[in-house]
């Protein structure tokens, strides 16, 4: 039987997500997580970047990749700047440096819009684990598995849960809004 424990859990993983996805959003300030999306052609597969190279962010406006195998240095650099996030690497022979742009006004406001709709797909999802248990719910009481009573209480618990898990996306959405925005 589906519990509030596994909604829980599908809850959780559900945020996991939206922060991982959260931090794949610029803010103006470097962060290895930036380039979590980009995919390099390596070894005759599609490989993550971190899978491939370092990245680190020596200070606040440059990303430095690193990669572990100098031959794919070519295919690195050409990785970011067909992953369409408004970044031109610099190609060394060694290393890639990859310089943050300050964000202007227009693409702060297009960063946020894709925050919302992140938030927004976030909170389908915990309504998504929400639906399921509380169809369970409903079923067990149906089937008198459960009686009425346990079954408001275990639905009553499922809908705090519910909105504990809502407002942690809301508080997120409203944090890292408030990074991007600011100059």
């Amino acid at each position: 039987m589906a519990t509030v424990e596994d909604a829980k859990r599908r809850m959780e993983e559900a945020l996991y997500a939206m922060r991982r996805e959260f931090a794949s959003v610029r803010t103006g300030k470097a962060t290895p997580a930036l380039l979590d999306t980009v995919r390099v052609d390596a070894y005759g597969a599609k490989m993550p970047i971190n899978q491939v190279a370092t990245v680190h962010t020596p200070e606040p406006s440059l990303l430095v990749v690193q990669p572990f195998d100098k031959s794919l240095i070519g295919a690195i650099d050409k990785a970011i700047q067909s992953a369409d996030l408004g970044l031109n690497p610099a190609n060394d022979g060694n290393v890639i440096r990859v310089p943050i742009p300050a964000l202007n006004e227009e693409r702060r406001k297009e960063y946020v819009k894709l925050l919302h709709k992140m938030a927004e797909e976030g909170r389908v999802s915990v309504r998504h684990a929400r639906r399921i248990v509380r169809d369970e719910i409903h079923k067990k009481v149906k089937d008198h598995d459960v009686g009425e009573d346990e079954g408001h209480r275990r639905e009553e618990g499922l809908e705090k849960v519910t909105q504990e898990y809502i407002d942690s996306i809301d508080e997120l959405l409203k944090h890292k809004e408030a990074e991007i925005l600011a100059l």
